[in-house]
């Protein structure tokens, strides 16, 4: 399965995951976010975006294990997921491309802004490598 997680680059860029060479993706709180965590399986591959001015999707990220119930949170109900750095893009693929991207009419990025985790399908995850080898 393809993920896209979205995180502001000054709290924690992809420069940052690729200097640390893991990260375990907390702080979760969306219900829906949620969900889509849970679902993250070893070996899924994950876009990863770039929030705030850049609005864009930087590299691509690989989850290390499945997901698991937060260590931190005496409740049960979050889950966190490790996550290892792949590559970074040849070049960012802003939000403003990806909407003008027929595949991505009704996807989460264009259309619940404040969702952090959500599903990429196959034609969705081509589509964005292909953009992000193009030239500007």
């Amino acid at each position: 399965m393809n993920w896209l997680v979205k995180e502001e680059p000054t709290s924690y860029s992809f420069a940052a995951l690729e200097r640390d060479g893991k990260v375990t993706w907390s702080g979760v709180r969306n219900p829906l976010a949620q969900r889509h965590l849970r679902a993250i399986r070893r070996g899924d591959r994950v876009f990863y975006y770039h929030t705030g001015k850049e609005k864009a999707v930087v590299g691509v990220a690989r989850a290390l294990g499945n997901a698991r119930n937060d260590p931190d949170d005496p409740t049960g109900r979050m889950a966190v997921v490790d996550f290892a750095p792949v590559e970074r893009l040849p070049r960012p693929v802003p939000l403003a491309t990806i909407k003008t991207l027929a595949l991505f009419r009704t996807h989460p990025l264009v259309r619940m802004g404040r969702l952090s985790v959500m599903p990429v399908s196959a034609p969705q995850w081509r589509a964005i490598e292909k953009a992000a080898r193009e030239e500007a």
